[in-house]
């Protein structure tokens, strides 16, 4: 009974909702959101617009940055549920950190501006149809947070780290961006070029605060649906489950 409740612990966090990776439930989420990304990709492909000859191609897109990064964490999930691989599994949730929040981002800023005016955020020569709308600027979101709530043990980042984090990639994606605007002389959003350079910097302060905020809610939602673990201080060793309280 012991052992097998110790290679239970060793399987899946605690705190962890459902088995992941496994080759059930863990498996389908992960298949059918990289069918989703790869559907995007596609779209991308099969309707070429300004960007695709342009220096940095869609890549100067946040959106596409993010939804690459995303694709990357599936494509690291889907691999550890079909090997049952921890070190792979480990590596997903590593990169989850990073991808969940940046996909949360990009859909609060998009759908907010776009409700405001939506050529803010989509130039005049660009169409996306509602269903490749919904594919790029909110299933990403909603896939990585079911994967977070559902399959993933709980985040240990602390508020500074993910302050460093997002302030790191708001500002590396701002010079990013300039570097394309030397050789495009347009910027990806129409809203970065009527904020002028103060507004830029105001923009992407705004976003890394944004961006840390919800690696912040993200893991307070975790503990509202999962739970905190413990809720009492340790009173002996570790070991001593009896004494420290129940998971």
């Amino acid at each position: 009974m012991a052992s097998t409740t110790v290679q239970s612990l060793q399987r899946q966090h605690p705190l962890q909702r459902l088995p992941s990776p496994s080759r059930g439930f863990s498996a389908l989420v992960h298949l059918l959101g990289l069918a989703s990304f790869l559907g995007s990709f596609k779209f991308m492909h099969e309707n070429p617009n300004r960007a695709n000859e342009a220096y940095g191609w869609h890549f100067q897109y946040l959106t596409v940055i993010g939804l690459t990064l995303a694709t990357l964490t599936f494509a690291v999930g889907l691999l550890a549920d079909m090997t049952l691989s921890a070190r792979l599994f480990l590596a997903k949730n590593l990169l989850s950190i990073c991808s969940a929040p940046m996909e949360v981002l990009i859909s609060i800023l998009y759908w907010g501006l776009r409700v405001i005016d939506p050529h803010l955020v989509v130039p005049d020569w660009a169409v996306i149809p509602l269903h490749a709308d919904i594919g790029f600027h909110a299933v990403p979101s909603v896939v990585l947070l079911i994967d977070l709530l559902l399959l993933s043990p709980p985040w240990t980042i602390s508020v500074l780290p993910a302050l460093g984090l997002s302030t790191t990639i708001a500002f590396g994606y701002w010079f990013w961006i300039e570097r394309c605007f030397q050789y495009n002389g347009w910027y990806p959003y129409p809203l970065l070029d009527a904020a002028g350079f103060e507004g830029r910097i105001g923009i992407f302060a705004v976003s890394a605060i944004v961006m840390a905020l919800s690696t912040g809610t993200l893991k307070w939602l975790y503990g509202r649906v999962n739970g905190y673990g413990t809720g009492t201080k340790p009173q002996s060793r570790p070991g001593h489950i009896k004494r420290n309280g129940s998971i």
